[in-house]
């Protein structure tokens, strides 16, 4: 899913048409970041070695792309990768294990028989290519319909624009169970209480297990 603000040929509002986004959530961001076409460059391939391997943090990922011939140091590979909001899929030794245990749950799908929609939603937050930058996808997944619930498109990752889709999506329909990553935008006093005011079961992958978020997972590769 691609908008360009500058296309020669097709302005925003018959792209928007075209790929059936509603315009208004790409006018009311501030404006997209820019970078370099060399570094469009290096973040595409960023992403699809992070895509195989999530546990890459930026030294493993500079070391990588070392290797693929790139010329590039640890310090801008953290920079994208910030920017990109990729980080390994590993505890993070300064984290409050105290703290991080109270917004966190169990992985609640283990052995469970998904037979019916809204029985299980998933969601996640992911990345688009927008030209010359890129903009944050949030995403609400049923895992039996394979359905898309509602989306969010944002220029940045506030977490405001995560509560504010949940809500919407809530206003139509629930799910029984919510399966997300240990993500800050999931482990906060916020999620939790509109999650727990909806009645709504958490679940949570486990850390360095991405194969328990596999269907949402699957979609935002078919996706990109």
């Amino acid at each position: 899913m691609m908008v360009e603000r500058n296309h020669a040929e097709i302005n925003v509002k018959r792209q928007a048409d075209l790929l059936s986004v509603n315009r208004t959530s790409i006018y009311r961001h501030r404006k997209e970041h820019c970078e370099s076409e060399e570094n469009v460059q290096i973040m595409h391939r960023i992403d699809e070695i992070y895509m195989e391997h999530p546990y890459f943090g930026y030294r493993r990922m500079t070391r990588f792309l070392r290797d693929q011939g790139f010329e590039i140091n640890y310090k801008r590979v953290r920079r994208l990768m910030q920017f990109m909001g990729l980080e390994a899929i590993y505890p993070k030794p300064n984290l409050s294990k105290r703290l991080h245990a109270k917004y966190t749950r169990p992985y609640l799908l283990r052995g469970l028989t998904i037979d019916r929609p809204n029985q299980v939603w998933g969601i996640d937050i992911t990345y688009l290519r927008m030209g010359k930058g890129f903009m944050y996808l949030f995403n609400i997944f049923d895992w039996y319909s394979r359905k898309v619930i509602d989306y969010e498109l944002s220029s940045t990752l506030e977490k405001s624009f995560v509560l504010k889709c949940l809500k919407r999506a809530f206003s139509r329909c629930k799910p029984e169970i919510m399966n997300s990553d240990q993500g800050s935008h999931f482990t906060n006093t916020d999620y939790m209480e509109l999650l727990e005011k909806e009645g709504i079961k958490v679940s949570m992958d486990g850390k360095g297990r991405a194969r328990d978020n596999s269907r949402t997972e699957r979609y935002f590769r078919s996706l990109k």
